[in-house]
């Protein structure tokens, strides 16, 4: 079985990265097949990509290196910087302004997960399309991102 997969890449200045990573982003989008049937689940990768291009500039310091990957399953929403330590969600106060880009990307995505690198880390959520799997005939199907930190995130039962 042959997988043809497509991406872009792009790297993304601390100063205006985050809007312009979102509308790269939102450009890409519309060349996939499911996206227009599913603007939703294109809202929710825009908003992944803003938290973790957020992140990785406040907490970085640092450029950010975007990647998006459509292997067929799954788009794989990669973001990489140059620190090396890792994000945890936290609970933040509800007055509090920050601390939350993570529990939002696990909310939305259907999995995610981070990895150290000699330079950095990079930290992918994966996004399943349902249009995409319905047309497969494979509702349970899981999906295939890696979960090396042992994070997930929402399931096929909480998109229906």
């Amino acid at each position: 079985m042959a997988v043809k997969a497509m991406g872009w890449a792009h790297s993304f200045a601390v100063s205006g990265g985050v809007r312009a990573g979102r509308h790269w982003t939102r450009d890409h989008l519309r060349s996939l097949p499911w996206a227009a049937e599913e603007p939703d689940m294109a809202d929710a990768i825009v908003l992944c990509v803003s938290e973790l291009l957020t992140n990785a500039h406040v907490h970085a310091h640092s450029d950010a290196h975007l990647v998006l990957t459509w292997d067929g399953d799954c788009l794989h929403v990669s973001v990489h910087d140059e620190d090396p330590t890792l994000p945890r969600q936290r609970e933040p106060g509800t007055g509090a302004t920050s601390g939350r880009g993570m529990g939002i990307v696990g909310a939305l995505a259907d999995g995610w997960s981070m990895k150290c690198q000699r330079h950095g880390k990079t930290v992918t959520a994966c996004f399943r399309p349902i249009a995409d799997q319905q047309q497969k005939g494979d509702p349970a199907h899981t999906p295939t991102c890696p979960a090396e930190s042992g994070i997930t995130g929402r399931s096929d039962a909480t998109r229906q």
